[in-house]
């Protein structure tokens, strides 16, 4: 499937969800209301942001559908719970998803930048180090470096999961490669060959909103269950 281009909301919830991960893994995964905390953040967080419950419910049941994330409940837990699933949708390391989450969570950044404020995840032993994991994620399509602003010495890198690039194709490894292959909802990439009405296509998408219309109800079981706790 492919990764459309992230709404501000889903790119501060899986940046949340990774990081709570590396820094917090006794209280991961996440309730809705703890995702709702992580992302309302006034500190490590660039712009800080004020989403109510729904917005933030809203985002983490998109990122199920785009399979970067999932419910991760129990039987018989009285909350959503919610983890990420970015290491095998983006096949990424955990240096890599350090990085990518610190550009989630706060914009662009410079590698020294990056070096201080992934501490809390992973440890760079240089800024060079740092550009190195950013030239990883640049020849996959996950980052690119930004023009340098007047009087700054620093060039400054972006992600582009929710930036004005091309939609980046999940699992796969180059961004060529999600130039040329069919989008989720049957239409090809820019570039891409068109084919008309395959039937696989049709599949596809009836597959797609059967799993989304299996999460929705996972989600409101969920909710009914923990309603139903605290009525009695």
């Amino acid at each position: 499937m492919h990764l459309r281009e992230l709404t501000e909301p889903e790119q501060r919830v899986l940046g949340c969800l990774i990081e709570k991960r590396f820094t917090t893994p006794d209280q991961y995964p996440l309730t809705l209301n703890a995702l709702r905390l992580a992302c309302n953040q006034s500190t490590n967080r660039d712009p800080v942001v004020f989403y109510d419950e729904d917005t933030v419910r809203e985002a983490a049941q998109r990122l199920t559908r785009y399979g970067v994330a999932r419910l991760a409940s129990g039987h018989g837990s009285r909350a959503t719970k919610y983890r990420h699933l970015a290491e095998e949708a983006l096949g990424l390391s955990a240096a890599q998803l350090a990085v990518l989450c610190v550009l989630l969570l706060r914009g662009r950044q410079t590698p020294g930048e990056l070096k201080q404020r992934t501490e809390r995840m992973v440890e760079f032993s240089s800024p060079a180090e740092v550009e190195m994991v950013l030239g990883e994620l640049g020849d996959v399509g996950y980052v690119r470096r930004s023009p340098r602003r007047p009087g700054h010495k620093e060039d400054r890198f972006e992600q582009l999961l929710g930036g004005s690039g091309e939609p980046i194709a999940v699992g796969q490894e180059a961004a060529g490669e999600a130039a040329s292959a069919p989008a989720a909802d049957g239409v090809a990439a820019p570039g891409a060959p068109q084919s008309a009405g395959a039937p696989g296509h049709a599949r596809d998408d009836l597959r797609e909103r059967l799993d989304a219309l299996e999460q929705e109800l996972a989600v409101l079981r969920a909710e009914l269950a923990a309603l139903r706790a605290e009525r009695d």
